[in-house]
């Protein structure tokens, strides 16, 4: 009996630490704009002390958020019609005691070559503000999907742990300290060509 109480507290605790390293979703919504399909999305971030003491030690933080839209099908899988990926480089600049986000549609290098979007912050939470909302993200065309078939956008994000320094990627691996992930899916209304 007192082994049954001890997984079962072991289980609510697991359980309870594991959703507080969550990320949350707060909203989320699609919409057509001429002939573009964008999504708009907004989510709460909170990062651990563990994560946080790493960024100042000088340690980058790569995100990637995805959207894959799908086509239904009667017969195999649902056919992917739709893909679109925004990455972000956190970092704090320990001269300038600033944080800076780079945004980009393809993995950043450390040359920072193909980055789209360089920004600095006085504050940790300005920087997470900024990669907390995503508005107007293009992810896909009008001609891309068929009116007469059902369509599920799913929209995905997390902490890429394959990016961190090998010795930190041992240590994160299970770890609910490095457990920033969300995915929310949804069906995707397309409206038919004007």
């Amino acid at each position: 009996l007192h082994a049954w109480v001890a997984v079962l507290a072991w289980l609510v605790c697991a359980s309870s630490l594991w959703a507080q390293n969550q990320v949350a979703m707060a909203s989320f919504q699609t919409e057509r704009n001429e002939d573009v399909y964008q999504i708009s999305a907004q989510f709460d971030l909170e990062l651990s002390n563990t994560v946080q003491e790493a960024l100042l030690k000088g340690i980058a933080l790569h995100f990637v958020g995805e959207v894959d839209i799908t086509r239904e099908r009667w017969s195999f899988y649902d056919k992917r019609v739709a893909r679109a990926e925004r990455y972000m480089r956190l970092s704090y600049l320990p001269l300038t005691r600033r944080w800076r986000l780079n945004i980009a549609n393809q993995p950043i290098s450390v040359n920072g070559l193909g980055v789209i979007l360089g920004q600095t912050f006085d504050s940790l939470e300005e920087a997470t503000a900024t990669m907390q909302r995503m508005t107007q993200w293009r992810v896909a065309a009008l001609s891309d999907l068929d009116a007469d078939a059902n369509h599920t956008v799913e929209m995905k994000f997390k902490l890429d742990l394959n990016q961190l320094p090998r010795p930190l990627q041992i240590g994160a691996t299970g770890s609910n300290d490095w457990n920033l992930t969300f995915a929310k899916r949804m069906p995707l209304v397309v409206e038919p060509a004007r």
